[in-house]
């Protein structure tokens, strides 16, 4: 154990000459009387500081009469020799002082501020002057020695609670990394789908309040911290080893599990989302969260929902159902676009598109056209195309319901529009003036 550099109880030590050391009658005197010195400054402590009443009561109060003791011994072994080097390495390195340290991870771990231990402090110090000061005038300690002897004193509590600080500040630190470890542990195992007592049992190690519901974010690690400040404080980032994703994704992709949005709580997490390319699986409960980890993973590589715009998942079930088995996709839809395989592929594309929009505007001439961005002249022209590629196969209904599903999505590797193959014009019909 490393304790910082405590200049002020060395300062202590160098400032008492020969003639100010204490002499042997008041220092025995004072370890005659030490084991109720301490017993009155716990009790001090106790009636002044209310954070350690109940601390006393339990077996951290043997430790930390202990600790008192050895503090105040370790006061008059300085105050009652010379010492010839009381450092290692340029660090300070006393029984004390050591103590010291330790009382301040003690007391982080405990929960303490480290305002309630510098109250602590001060309480014992007036305490003890109080002894000490009594003891050196019974045994003729004159006024200037008396002077130092109080200086010695404050220098050498000083350096206890700068101590007592770097314990208490490095114990936090510590179990911050430490905590985040556990968070970390405990977010992967969620999207791993560990079983519910393991991960019940690793919440509980983490210190994290299990919420009712998960919800799980696939976004770009660039744009996870911005998320994290606009979200449940429970919220929990992943961004390393995460599950069943590919090497580029590993590297380019963040996921947070977002407490509880479901309901009216989810517009919320959406509108934090705004202008961001993330994708929300849906709330589940929250030991099951690997489910909308899947599912937004899914909507991801599938390109569902728009670009810089956060993906509801919840929204676009219809494409997640149909491209739950991608390979059965496929097949699907070349069977079902089979009467329009011979054709160019612009030409493919254009009626695809237009038999898409056709199909969910359940034929609605001037919506399919507003669409597709066409007149509504070119739309009946590209259906009278369609009829005639699809035969009798344009009036069954199974054939219609297999094109609906096949077209939720558009197929895969589809044509985009070709300006080197143009469109043919469509004669526009004019309306007979009125007589």
């Amino acid at each position: 154990m490393d304790v910082p550099p405590v200049v002020a109880a060395q300062a202590g030590a160098d400032a008492i000459g020969d003639d100010l050391r204490l002499d042997e009658t008041t220092v025995t005197l004072l370890l005659v009387r030490l084991p109720d010195l301490a017993a009155q400054t716990v009790r001090a402590i106790t009636e002044e500081v209310p954070a350690y009443r109940a601390a006393f009561a339990g077996p951290l109060g043997a430790t930390i009469t202990s600790a008192v003791e050895v503090a105040l011994r370790g006061f008059l072994r300085l105050a009652s020799q010379p010492v010839a080097d009381p450092t290692v390495d340029g660090r300070t390195r006393t029984p004390a002082l050591d103590g010291a340290y330790d009382l301040g991870r003690v007391e982080a771990r405990g929960g303490r501020t480290m305002d309630a231990l510098l109250a602590a402090y001060r309480a014992g110090t007036r305490e003890a002057w109080r002894e000490f000061s009594r003891t050196a005038l019974e045994t003729g300690v004159s006024a200037r020695g008396m002077a130092r002897f109080a200086e010695l004193v404050f220098a050498y509590i000083d350096g206890l609670s700068a101590a007592s600080a770097a314990g208490h500040a490095d114990e936090l630190a510590i179990s911050g990394r430490v905590r985040e470890r556990y968070l970390g542990l405990l977010g992967l195992g969620t999207l791993t789908g560990e079983p519910a007592d393991r991960l019940e049992k690793q919440a509980e190690r983490a210190g994290w309040r299990p919420p009712a519901t998960l919800s799980v974010i696939v976004l770009p690690g660039g744009q996870a911290a911005g998320a994290m400040a606009a979200l449940d404080g429970r919220t929990l980032r992943i961004d390393d080893e995460l599950p069943d994703l590919t090497e580029d994704e590993q590297s380019e992709l963040s996921v947070l599990l977002v407490a509880d949005a479901a309901g009216g709580r989810r517009p919320a997490v959406l509108r934090a989302l705004a202008g961001l390319d993330a994708h929300v699986g849906p709330a589940r409960p929250w030991t099951q969260a690997r489910v909308s980890y899947l599912r937004a993973l899914r909507a991801r590589r599938w390109g569902l929902g728009g670009p810089g715009d956060p993906c509801d998942t919840d929204e676009h079930l219809p494409a997640l159902v149909v491209t739950a088995d991608a390979e059965a996709l496929a097949d699907l839809q070349a069977r079902a676009l089979a009467p329009l395989a011979g054709l160019r592929p612009t030409t493919a594309h254009r009626l695809t598109e237009t038999l898409r929009a056709w199909l969910l505007h359940q034929g609605r001439r001037e919506d399919v056209a507003a669409a597709l961005h066409v007149h509504p002249q070119t739309v009946r022209y590209r259906l009278g195309q369609l009829r005639e590629h699809f035969g009798s196969r344009w009036d069954d209904p199974a054939e219609v319901a297999a094109l609906t599903v096949a077209l939720v999505v558009p197929p895969a590797g589809d044509a985009g529009p070709d300006d080197t193959e143009p469109e043919p014009e469509v004669p526009r019909t004019r309306k007979r003036p009125p007589i």
